[in-house]
């Protein structure tokens, strides 16, 4: 962009889809305005599909501190050693900012640029604080979030926090000047089914025996597109096949933007990242939040998009064929309604989250704006302090 000079980023994801998405999208926003962008990861989020050929990513070590303190000396090991990793690669690149997007590898790689006095950023993608971000939001410049409502946030950082929204793929977000697919009183009923990047078991057991149950005329006209784990291909394929309802099936998809493209209906968990895409393109959604995620962060995500009408949430103790049959043929029955319900979700985008995050952590190198969003480099945490508010906080899950 006309005015800006080129500089690095250094952007820090955990082994997610959830955390790298996001971290791709910014990527490819300040690769675009002429930046210099490097990734920081552990070996799961490296074999993540997704990342952007300019990118390059350096693998580091992660400690993963769980409840158990037994596992606290070799994850403190591991985080000095990322971090350790993270300075030697700091001295080399010499970013303008360390944007952080939580998982594990984000605690040492920033906590190494605040051992730098490199600015840092962190993103929070869900409506609950994360674990990692907990621990590095009083050290960080600027918080930036999905939600104007973030759970286990301190209000004293409120002058931190900037809400830029989700970043999601550009593929995902050009949806969003497309029209909604409409239904017509005979024509196919679209539904697009996932359960994130490794599928979701109750899904490949509960959506089947559902769509079973709806009225053969109903059937005919389902195109169902779904995710399912490896070891549930065979047995899922088989048992649409018998009830006649028409379903492509695989593990992964490459093309998944494609097929939102010409969804009617999602049905699949609310991870942050789901969301996103769901209301950038603006397509209704049958949310079952994963139960077992932390601090019951997916239930939280639910929120502003089944409030605003873009979303049904069913929690997964209720989430049966015969409730999953029930809301298909209701939704099914009003087409005019599934439109409104899309345009209720389009409505919560947030289209604008790369660049808005992209202004944000571009204002920081030595400019006057730098001076408006930093605030003053807090000292790293020793280890044993560090192993002690990491032990406490997941203590307290």
């Amino acid at each position: 962009m006309p005015g800006i000079v080129s500089r690095h980023f250094v952007l820090v994801a955990g082994g997610t889809g959830g955390h790298l998405t996001p971290a791709y999208a910014l990527a490819q926003e300040l690769e675009r305005r002429g930046h210099v962008v490097a990734l920081i990861t552990d070996a799961r989020g490296a074999a993540i599909p997704g990342k952007p050929d300019f990118l390059p990513a350096h693998v580091m070590a992660a400690g993963r501190f769980t409840k158990n303190p037994l596992g606290w000396p070799a994850a403190l090991s591991a985080m000095l050693e990322g971090r350790r990793m993270a300075r030697a690669l700091y001295k080399g690149l010499r970013p303008t900012a360390v944007v952080g997007f939580g998982g594990y590898p984000a605690l040492p790689a920033l906590l190494a640029a605040n051992g730098e006095n490199i600015p840092t950023v962190i993103h929070e993608q869900n409506a609950v604080l994360g674990r990692v971000n907990r621990l590095l939001a009083s050290r960080v410049d600027a918080i930036a979030t999905a939600y104007e409502k973030v759970a286990r946030l301190d209000p004293a950082l409120a002058g931190k926090v900037h809400v830029v929204g989700n970043p999601v793929r550009p593929a995902v977000l050009s949806l969003r000047d497309e029209p909604y697919p409409l239904v017509t009183p005979d024509g196919p009923i679209r539904l697009l089914v996932t359960g994130g990047s490794q599928g979701a078991r109750i899904l490949s057991d509960v959506v089947p025996r559902g769509l079973a149950l709806l009225p053969p005329e109903l059937r005919a006209r389902l195109q169902v597109t779904q995710q399912c784990r490896p070891e549930d291909l065979a047995g899922v394929r088989a048992f649409y096949a018998e009830n006649g309802i028409a379903a492509d099936l695989a593990s992964f998809f490459e093309d998944m933007d494609a097929r939102l493209a010409g969804t009617h209906l999602f049905v699949g968990r609310a991870g942050a990242s789901t969301i996103a895409e769901l209301s950038a393109a603006g397509r209704p959604a049958i949310l079952v939040p994963l139960p077992i995620a932390t601090d019951d962060h997916q239930a939280a995500n639910a929120v502003e998009l089944a409030a605003a009408g873009g979303a049904r949430s069913i929690r997964q103790h209720l989430f049966t064929p015969e409730e999953l049959a029930r809301q298909v043929a209701e939704l099914a029955a009003d087409p005019e309604g599934l439109a409104v319900a899309a345009h209720a979700a389009w409505n919560c985008g947030r289209p604008d989250a790369a660049r808005d995050l992209a202004d944000l952590v571009e204002g920081f190198g030595g400019t006057p704006v730098q001076d408006v969003i930093r605030t003053a480099a807090a000292k790293p945490a020793t280890g044993a302090a560090l192993a002690g508010a990491v032990s406490t906080t997941d203590a307290a899950q």
